[in-house]
């Protein structure tokens, strides 16, 4: 995806549009026989409230009443729309053949999670409770997966991409609703969770033969070893709440203010393991600009003794298939976890670097209300002498 990176206006700038698809190909995947031409479909996903005349509204604080005087009138932690638009659209459907699709699926939105599940439905969407056609990931932010990896649902934060081949083969006739009932904040928010996202309707005739396929193999992707990471860093996210009755962030950092000096300075072309330590109480989507990584493991710890102490209270577990080996920009980063990422550090091929030269890019929550409110650091990628030890 790409999108407006304005300091401290992105918020603003991505809902009203400053934001889009691209895809990139290269000939691993010309030679795969996927879906695709009018059956690979881009479907961007974004909730938004909508004024009586269809326009925008992004809410503020309200300044009255019992408003926290720290809060910025112009103001709020997360937000969360009561509508969900994809590709723009207000609750559309999509006529399908009885075949085979690819959908490149975004989440577009500001601070909303999705938990996706497509179910049997009638011509209206209700849901019959019934599953529908299975979906395969066969692709993440950072290109294909070595083979599909059949999902039940789709957890998806704010800028994951997922790349997803759908078969409504022998559902003729049947129509089939996108369900989300992920809470918001997630994992355990409150706030206003829209339901319904799109419909399928396998009501459009089969235009031909189906020869498209879902390869057993998809690309080789190689694992990034532990044992070849020089340094491991810490990022601590944390937020600073206001006083009861609001609880509501009112900042938030991934270990200091944006402002401060850059602490991150990994080697060019180093392998380093960076530690997501989440003391808050939602899930952050972390995303690195320049690197694509691969997430190692996730663990919960005890929050009440940090800072002080990092007492982990179960195992690591591994990122599921769909996350490793797998490249990825975007990494949900879930409360009380430490999630583990490792990723080379490599410049931009041909890029002329020079011993001790600095190349400046960034780190940040997705969360767009967090991204413009300090949750984003930068970091230098530094050129030239032995690796850091």
């Amino acid at each position: 995806m790409y999108h407006d990176h304005a300091l401290g206006s992105t918020r603003l700038n991505v809902y009203t549009g400053l934001a889009g698809f691209y895809l990139i190909r290269n000939s691993v995947e010309d030679d795969l026989d996927l879906p695709r031409g009018q059956y690979e479909i881009p479907l961007v996903i974004q909730d938004r409230f909508l004024n009586a005349d269809g326009s925008l509204l992004y809410p503020i604080v309200d300044t009255g009443g019992d408003q926290d005087p720290r809060v910025p009138p112009v103001w709020i932690p997360e937000f969360f729309g009561d509508t969900v638009l994809v590709n723009g659209k207000v609750w559309p459907s999509l006529e399908v053949e009885p075949r085979k699709y690819r959908f490149r699926i975004l989440n577009g939105s500001n601070a909303r999670f999705y938990h996706l599940t497509l179910n049997e439905s009638t011509s209206g969407g209700t849901s019959l409770g019934g599953p529908g056609p299975t979906i395969h990931q066969i692709g993440t932010d950072g290109g294909l997966l070595p083979a599909p990896v059949r999902l039940d649902d789709i957890l998806i934060a704010p800028a994951e991409r997922f790349d997803v081949v759908i078969d409504f083969r022998g559902a003729e006739g049947k129509f089939f609703v996108l369900n989300n009932d992920a809470n918001a904040p997630f994992p355990d928010g409150d706030d206003v969770i829209p339901t319904d996202v799109m419909l399928f309707k396998v009501t459009k005739p089969l235009q031909g033969r189906d020869t498209s396929s879902l390869p057993r193999s998809l690309a080789a992707v190689p694992s990034l070893s532990p044992s070849s990471a020089v340094k491991t860093r810490d990022l601590v996210l944390s937020e600073v709440d206001s006083a009861d009755p609001f609880d509501n962030p009112i900042v938030a950092f991934i270990n200091a203010p944006w402002a401060d000096q850059v602490t991150e300075t990994p080697k060019a072309g180093s392998v380093e393991i960076w530690r997501l330590i989440n003391t808050t109480g939602d899930a952050h989507p972390i995303h690195l600009h320049l690197v694509q990584f691969q997430i190692l493991d996730r663990q919960p710890f005890d929050t009440t003794q940090y800072p002080g102490r990092l007492v982990f209270t179960g195992p690591r577990v591994q990122a599921p298939r769909n996350e490793r080996p797998a490249f990825k920009d975007t990494a949900k980063a879930l409360p009380g976890e430490v999630t583990r990422i490792i990723a080379r550090f490599d410049l931009p091929s041909g890029t002329p670097v020079h011993r001790g030269e600095r190349f400046r890019y960034v780190f940040h929550c997705h969360i767009l209300e967090h991204e413009d409110n300090d949750m984003m650091r930068p970091y230098d990628v530094v050129g030239g002498g032995d690796r850091e030890r």
